[in-house]
């Protein structure tokens, strides 16, 4: 059986298919899966054991987007897919899902796209605390011969293969900087998606500074999306000044691709994040994780991973407004970030450093 999975899109998104590739290869060992996938989160999938090929849908705008999308198209319908599964359910996969010609076409029961496929599966609009990796799930079971069950992340967690060449290339900037197996580092993404899911800089100068005033042997390294670099400079840049003597304890590395970034999480003692891709780039390793949430929920979208991994969530519980579709902030001052005190994130860390496998 030939089989297309169709997820375009983010970064932690594609990161939360990954159980679904195991259990796919799993159920029916014969099958050749491929996958679909925008440039950004390739990296995610590029050599997955499960796959047989992966495919970068190209990134253009206007009226190229036309012609590369039938083109896209056209190559998909030379494939001659058995069963397609769009884990999207935008207007673009659900297209590409239907202009792939498979007689099965599994997605979301959604308005205006159900024709597109052969078998649709509920998607309520309302949001609920059901994880996503759950929600995805579902399009599974729509397949006959699937085996009932839910899904076990002790057993299918998530992963992103090890890059040898990009643990080599985070290697080679750690000595640089003079870090070795002596240190104790940290990794903070101080970035989000968009501004419903970032935490204030000055939450994060108190965090960084207090993580790394902790000991003489701890080395911060922050991380950021392009978009965020000044904002990791001016919150490395007070943290330094806050430590003086112990400046040296925060380290900018400039910036680095996604597998760059897991190989320097895998060799790290903690990962500290908001709900973003890299938080779930850092669930396909064992190290400790603390996640920072404000307008969504751990129960949807925690680090989906062996839970003898220490993973912490830290949030603002009680409020009326969360969970947000993260398009208006009904009260105004995005309270759910805004309130939730650094000291809260300092002590899940220790108590995640802490933690024993």
């Amino acid at each position: 059986m030939k089989i297309l999975l169709i997820r375009l899109r983010l970064i932690g998104d594609v990161v939360f298919t990954t159980p679904l590739l195991r259990a796919l290869k799993r159920t029916f060992p014969d099958s050749n899966l491929s996958y679909l996938v925008e440039p950004q989160a390739e990296a995610v999938v590029r050599g997955n054991p499960h796959l047989d090929a992966v495919i970068v849908a190209p990134h253009a705008t206007g009226l190229s987007r036309i012609a590369t999308d039938f083109e896209l198209a056209r190559r998909l319908r030379r494939e001659r897919y058995d069963l397609v599964i769009d884990l999207h359910g935008g207007p673009r996969s659900a297209w590409l899902t239907w202009c792939s010609g498979a007689p099965r076409r599994i997605g979301y029961e959604i308005t205006g796209r159900t024709w597109m496929y052969t078998r649709t599966v509920p998607r309520p609009r309302a949001l609920r605390s059901r994880h996503s990796v759950r929600n995805q799930w579902d399009l599974l079971e729509a397949m006959d011969g699937w085996p009932s069950g839910e899904p076990d992340p002790s057993r299918d967690s998530v992963e992103m293969l090890r890059d040898a060449q990009a643990d080599a290339r985070i290697a080679r900037r750690l000595n640089e900087y003079g870090i070795t197996a002596a240190h104790e580092l940290v990794v903070i993404h101080v970035s989000a998606g968009n501004a419903f899911r970032r935490w204030p800089e000055p939450a994060f100068i108190r965090l960084v500074s207090g993580l790394a005033g902790e000991s003489p042997c701890r080395r911060i390294v922050l991380s950021s999306g392009p978009s965020d670099r000044a904002a990791a400079t001016r919150i490395a840049d007070e943290a330094r000044r806050i430590l003086g003597v112990g400046s040296d304890r925060v380290v900018d590395f400039g910036e680095f691709d996604l597998a760059e970034l897991r190989a320097l999480i895998e060799r790290s003692r903690l990962f500290i994040g908001g709900d973003s891709g890299p938080l779930h780039i850092a669930a396909t390793t064992s190290t400790p994780i603390v996640g920072i949430y404000g307008p969504t929920e751990p129960a949807r979208s925690a680090p989906w991973r062996d839970p003898r991994f220490a993973t912490e969530a830290v949030e603002v519980a009680g409020l009326p407004c969360r969970p947000c579709d993260q398009r208006v902030c009904e009260p105004g001052d995005f309270r759910c970030l805004t309130t939730l005190k650094p000291e809260a994130v300092l002590s899940a860390a220790m108590r995640a450093m802490n933690a024993r496998v």
